[in-house]
């Protein structure tokens, strides 16, 4: 009889462990798609004030064709982004994109006076702001979630339970996008 529940015991034990452990991951892992739907909010702010942007801009550097086309690009390569890769690239391009505007933008002192180019770039810089802050904590929390993934005994739970064994951290891709912007006249 003592045998029984002594067997008893270390499967409540464990059966407790299990869900424990299932609930944590779950946690986790929602708490990781949680911070990534902070930076996709941001990322849609950003590329919602981009076409304001644009104009103001272009009203003044009508010559700028080549920089207004690219972008047209970056914003569209956001906007038909599946994965969260090709949205982290797709950012980047963007963030290249937004440098190279308003490198352009400084060269013309009548843009920079203008109440309307200025509020619209304020608004932009806070939008980065907030996207640098929401990348951090979706980074934070990816790093959580893979240090407890990686984790004995979580280790071998992570695959028989569903879950991603580690999840990509949000960082810049390329060379061009980790390069200060260049405009030439």
């Amino acid at each position: 009889m003592k045998t029984i529940w002594i067997v008893l015991g270390v499967v409540v034990v464990l059966g407790l462990f299990l869900v424990g452990t299932y609930n944590g991951l779950v946690g986790m892992d929602q708490t990781v798609k949680q911070a990534w739907a902070q930076v996709e909010n941001q990322l849609q702010r950003r590329y919602d004030l981009i076409p304001n942007l644009v104009s103001t801009v272009q009203g003044y550097a009508k010559h700028e064709k080549e920089l207004f086309e690219n972008v047209t690009k970056a914003r569209s390569a956001w906007a038909n982004a599946k994965s969260t890769a090709d949205k982290v690239a797709a950012a980047g391009g963007m963030e290249g994109a937004i440098g190279r505007l308003l490198l352009v933008a400084e060269n013309y002192p009548q843009l920079q006076a203008a109440q309307n180019f200025r509020a619209l770039q304020d608004e932009l810089a806070g939008t980065e702001n907030r996207l640098a802050v929401a990348r951090m904590r979706f980074n934070e929390t990816v790093q959580t979630y893979n240090t407890k993934a990686r984790s004995i005994p979580t280790v071998f739970l992570v695959r028989m339970f569903g879950f991603d064994s580690i999840k990509d951290f949000f960082k810049v891709e390329g060379e061009a996008a980790k390069q200060a912007p260049k405009v030439e006249f």
